[in-house]
């Protein structure tokens, strides 16, 4: 589509005249349709089967309600990788080994994260899992390179790379706490971080599964507005967390100084600092920071100052985007790129709202 060049150069798309952008399109369009069609049919299953959560307590809902979305968003994910995959193999043939140590450890989390929404596990169980999939990006190199010429430099870069894919598997789950927080969050940063690694050919990997997770996390958020028909869970709260902390190391992190990861720490700056703000909070009060549940989060503390679940949501997806436009800008994204992040997340989270209002 030769009309569409000078835009397309505009934003800094790497191979603004090949087809790789229009595949990207293709999957996140195609997530967005398997996830959203699929849903309800997971939501209906999942209350025939008793999977569900109890409302009440620290919880916003009311009576039973699905506790499990994640496997709609992750089915959306992986049909649209597959089908991405099929159609044009040659985008995904250099970058396979890191897509699959992705989807994989993906996977494992969504597993653990299933099992703890019905069954409940040991918290070093989960974070025992979290580590096999931090070690399995690792190993395929999806890791954060520590580059301080030092001898420990191999050992630098496994503890950063774990505990940021420990890290914000974690912070996903943990913001999880009102209808449509989470999904909103992931849309923006998923966007955010597409736009960014559109900007080079090296980072293919990262392109595709961001675009499907973008689509994903539409398609899902359709379903988990408030009042929510369907939560993700553990299981999704964790495939996102991880897929997005992958993404965003996927082939272009190298540590050289301690603010070297500030720039793409800020795509999840909200994540970040509520997990940050719980943590400290409750190690400082004598508590196990990763079993202990509470009302501390930052959306509780909105709720309790008054705003509605509508408000606090809309605000803390205000500072999810504000934080990614910050990250691009910082990164040395251009402009119209910046720009474009800005109104695609918009109008993406506009349009779902508008179709889940005017069905309401």
């Amino acid at each position: 589509m030769p009309d569409l060049l000078p835009y397309l150069e505009a934003l800094g798309v790497a191979d603004p005249a090949g087809s790789g952008w229009k595949v990207v399109v293709f999957t996140f369009l195609l997530a967005a349709l398997i996830t959203w069609r699929f849903t309800p049919r997971v939501r209906e299953f999942a209350l025939r089967a008793g999977w569900a959560d109890e409302g009440g307590g620290r919880r916003q809902h009311q009576g039973r309600l699905p506790n499990a979305g994640g496997l709609a968003v992750y089915a959306g994910v992986v049909a649209s990788l597959a089908v991405a995959g099929a159609i044009r193999p040659i985008v995904v043939d250099d970058v396979l080994i890191q897509l699959l140590a992705v989807l994989l450890g993906g996977t494992l989390l969504l597993f653990v994260g299933f099992l703890d929404d019905q069954f409940g596990l040991s918290p070093w169980l989960r974070l025992l899992a979290q580590t096999l999939a931090a070690l399995l990006a690792y190993g395929a190199g999806v890791r954060i390179e520590a580059a301080f010429g030092s001898p420990l430099d191999p050992l630098l870069s496994l503890f950063l790379t774990w505990l940021w894919l420990v890290g914000i598997t974690n912070a996903m789950n943990l913001i999880d706490g009102l209808d449509g927080l989470a999904g909103g969050i992931a849309l923006i940063t998923a966007v955010g971080l597409l736009f960014a690694s559109a900007q080079f050919e090296t980072r293919a990997a990262a392109t595709l599964v961001l675009s499907a997770l973008a689509g994903a996390a539409l398609g899902f958020l359709r379903h988990n507005l408030p009042p929510s028909k369907i939560i993700m869970g553990d299981a999704g709260a964790y495939f996102f967390g991880y897929v997005l902390a992958a993404a965003a190391i996927l082939g272009y992190v190298k540590v050289t100084t301690v603010f070297s990861l500030v720039p793409v720490a800020l795509f999840l700056a909200v994540p970040i600092l509520d997990t940050t703000w719980v943590f400290l909070r409750r190690l400082f009060a004598g508590k196990n920071p990763l079993a202990t549940p509470g009302r501390d989060h930052l959306h509780h503390r909105l709720l309790a100052r008054g705003l509605s679940t509508w408000r606090a949501v809309v605000l803390l997806w205000g500072a999810t985007l504000v934080a990614n436009l910050f990250a691009l800008w910082l990164q040395g994204i251009p402009g119209p790129a910046i720009a474009a992040t800005g109104v695609t997340a918009v109008g993406l989270l506009a349009f779902v709202v508008w179709r889940r209002r005017r069905e309401a």
